[in-house]
């Protein structure tokens, strides 16, 4: 399996729901680096995973929907704690749909899988991996 991976980051403000949070009930901020990681069995007809200015691109434009907003207030959330976990499948979702779509190119079509990978800092981070 071929991989290509591209990295970005966002800064969010957020609050969790439920005494599991502890402090992080309380609004908190947070920069996630985020890394996209794209997948497929073959390289397609020029030799590639996917065009590597494309999935910069397409990971940067779903991102700027996020960078500095407060996430307990962005509709698509209502309602629900958005950890890192729920995080990585959001943006999984986002990129998804853009290769769907054909906004990473026809080659991109051929791509198996997509792993978003939240991190948190230098000792955590979460992911979510799927078909695309």
């Amino acid at each position: 399996m071929y991989s290509l991976n591209v990295r970005d980051h966002f800064m969010i403000a957020h609050s969790f729901d439920g005494d599991t949070f502890g402090p992080a009930q309380a609004l908190h901020g947070a920069t996630y680096v985020v890394d996209a990681t794209f997948r497929r069995v073959e390289l397609d007809a020029d030799g590639l995973v996917v065009d590597i200015g494309r999935a910069s691109s397409a990971l940067q434009t779903v991102l700027a929907g996020l960078n500095y907003k407060n996430l307990d207030e962005h509709p698509a959330f209502a309602g629900r704690n958005t950890t890192t976990e729920f995080l990585a499948r959001a943006i999984h979702e986002r990129l998804a749909r853009a290769i769907r779509v054909g906004e990473l190119g026809e080659g991109a079509l051929g791509l198996e899988s997509l792993v978003v990978t939240l991190h948190e800092s230098h000792v955590a981070w979460g992911s979510y991996e799927g078909p695309v």
